[in-house]
């Protein structure tokens, strides 16, 4: 089977980020630091759970706030998806979860549909998560989604702690990548679209 592999390099004069991902993995190879702790917190958690392996930099001007390298990550790390994924054929496709962490409860669902689209109702009761801006987790969904070329739609059902809720959303995350980058055995080398493309 050939590696599901990508590599993106992305330079502005906000950040410059180094990507290698491997959507084949299982995360125990992830290596992260983008500078912001919190962000690499969840992004180890999404690698672990989706096996999605990555070795991820990034230089940034955390400076002025955490924004720009979120924002930037997450369009790196689409791409980098989009890119692996090359023509799709034999995946899932779609995948959906309801994930419980602690109090916190979060439904995603994707659709690797080649239109890139984020359907995001997760209040945070907080502000910020440490250092961090809460408002700056749908950043990065939006960023990965519309890059990726995946139809994410995400909903907190309950939670009352920002943390909590944060890991959900990027755990959960993981999770439906996970399935719907995985291969389905009955419809090997086909793509999953009645068109014929995604």
């Amino acid at each position: 089977m050939k590696k599901r592999t990508a590599q993106i390099s992305r330079k502005t004069a906000e950040t410059d980020i180094s990507l290698k991902l491997n959507l084949d993995g299982d995360g125990d190879l992830s290596k992260i630091n983008t500078g912001i702790g919190f962000l690499d917190h969840m992004l180890t958690l999404f690698s672990r759970h989706s096996g999605i392996e990555l070795e991820l930099t990034c230089i940034g001007d955390t400076c002025v706030d955490d924004h720009h390298s979120t924002e930037d990550i997450g369009i790196a790390l689409g791409q980098a998806v989009r890119g692996a994924l090359a023509d799709k054929k034999g995946i899932c496709r779609y995948a959906d979860i309801i994930l419980p962490m602690d109090e916190a409860l979060i439904m995603c669902a994707v659709d690797i549909s080649g239109r890139g689209g984020l359907y995001f109702d997760v209040p945070f009761l907080t502000e910020k998560i440490g250092t961090f801006d809460a408002e700056l987790v749908e950043e990065f969904m939006q960023a990965f989604a519309v890059n990726a070329g995946i139809t994410l739609h995400m909903r907190k059902i309950a939670g009352r702690n920002s943390h909590h809720t944060a890991e959900g959303c990027f755990k959960a995350l993981g999770r439906t990548m996970r399935q719907a980058v995985s291969f389905d055995p009955r419809f090997s080398g086909k793509v999953p679209s009645t068109k014929g493309m995604l």
